[in-house]
């Protein structure tokens, strides 16, 4: 690919755009200055310099954050800053979208990516992706809550009961709870359903990934080759 088209689809703007800043010396291609913006490479692993930015090439982007408490997942958010925010800028130029919602008071693992395919697939409920979730309950748990949310419980808007792929207290006012649907507010309704109330939420895993804890709440990373394969492996 050619390196004007190589720096529009990183999200350093328009084609126009990002030949004039190769034009005018401002990009280094694998710390050499380069500047012909026919000149073609490709773009995995590609190390770039852009107007004193670094920046390492990827065809797609796959990326984890672990997302703080009041953010919202949204491009236009109501009452809470974007977690986009928390991207650098040419990550939010190229469109990246959050794979599946965290309530902007639940923190923790999130996946982003401008992969159509990718993201069907971790939010499909047919593909039962596992999603882990440490929940703090208003109210100490019972064997008989965690038995009703493995047995199943109703929602309001649900025909059949809906029931937890896993669950298990960790404490006396907390549970390990996974889902492989993402249904709206699901874990609040179903410890609601079951006898207690959710006083705080962290998604803690999606399928093979677990948010490690040197990732800092509102900090980001690409995803690793081992880790994209891991998520995208067919069962």
């Amino acid at each position: 690919m050619t390196l004007d088209r190589i720096l529009q689809s990183q999200g350093f703007g328009t084609r126009r755009y990002c030949g004039d800043l190769i034009g005018a010396g401002l990009v280094e291609v694998n710390g050499a200055l380069c500047e012909d913006p026919r000149e073609q490479f490709e773009v995995d692993g590609l190390r770039l310099t852009v107007d004193g930015e670094e920046w390492i090439g990827h065809s797609k982007a796959y990326l984890v954050l672990n997302k703080p408490v009041g953010y919202e997942c949204s491009q236009r958010p109501r009452h809470h800053p974007s977690v986009y925010n928390l991207l650098p800028v040419p990550l939010r130029q190229r469109d990246v979208q959050a794979v599946g919602r965290l309530d902007q008071d639940t923190t923790g693992l999130l996946l982003l990516s401008d992969d159509g395919q990718f993201i069907h697939a971790q939010t499909s409920p047919k593909k039962k992706v596992p999603k882990i979730y440490e929940v703090t309950t208003a109210e100490p748990v019972t064997q008989a809550q965690v038995e009703a949310l493995l047995a199943g419980v109703k929602l309001d808007d649900e025909p059949a009961p809906i029931a937890a792929a896993g669950c298990e207290a960790t404490g006396e006012h907390s549970l390990r709870l996974s889902l492989t649907e993402g249904k709206y507010h699901q874990v609040k309704r179903m410890v609601a359903a079951a006898g207690n109330h959710v006083a705080a939420l962290h998604r803690s895993a999606i399928g093979a990934l677990v948010l490690e804890p040197t990732l800092a709440p509102g900090e980001w990373r690409w995803l690793t080759a081992d880790e994209l394969a891991a998520l995208t492996r067919k069962e």
